[in-house]
């Protein structure tokens, strides 16, 4: 059961990168480089800690794992293929400090542990762009489809997460997407009233 799980989400993540792509070159969306941005630092961390801090597989995380390729495939999609207004602004440069005071502690400290949980702190900062940015033009940005799938990947992912860190990763990931799901929905609602 665990290899088929793996399998699903690992391919659900590809399918949700490809359709990004077409999604971001045909200009249907507009996502913040900056959350996709810090998404990847955080992902590639959030893995990079969570296999020091135990004996695990990329595997028993297979969330994180297929994650990275995700936002890493979408961060290189918005950098090449994304208008100008996903670029980063002041905002956006201060959650990025955020972002590199987390990376100098675990720099100092190699306290995995703790790195990490402050790393799922950052995958929440990583929120803060496109929330700001949808509060500030009115306008929801995103993808219901991409947001559902990954909502669903995780919901997938969370019987088969190995250790308490791959848990927090998985809970984590379903708060912060429902949340921001709940925005986005918010946002068309008001945009709609408006009318």
């Amino acid at each position: 059961m665990k290899l088929i799980i793996i399998g699903a989400v690992t391919l659900l993540n590809v399918v949700l990168a490809i359709y990004y792509f077409r999604l971001i070159s045909l200009k249907k969306i507009r996502p913040a480089l900056a959350m996709w941005v810090f998404f990847f630092l955080a992902v590639a961390l959030s893995l990079f800690t969570y296999l020091k801090e135990g004996d695990y597989s990329i595997w028993d995380n297979i969330l994180n794992t297929a994650d990275l390729f995700f936002v890493g495939s979408v961060t290189l999609t918005i950098l090449f293929f994304g208008d100008r207004s996903s670029r980063f602004n002041r905002f956006d440069i201060g959650c990025l400090a955020v972002v590199i005071g987390i990376v100098i502690f675990w720099m100092f400290t190699h306290n995995h542990f703790i790195t990490n949980l402050l790393v799922q702190g950052i995958l929440v900062v990583a929120y803060f762009p496109v929330i700001n940015r949808m509060l500030r033009s009115g306008e929801n940005h995103e993808s219901y489809l991409i947001w559902g799938g990954m909502l669903l990947a995780a919901g997938m992912a969370l019987p088969v997460s190995s250790g308490d860190l791959a848990l927090v990763y998985t809970l984590r990931a379903i708060i912060s997407i429902l949340l921001l799901m709940g925005l986005m929905f918010y946002m068309d609602w008001k945009k709609g009233r408006a009318k």
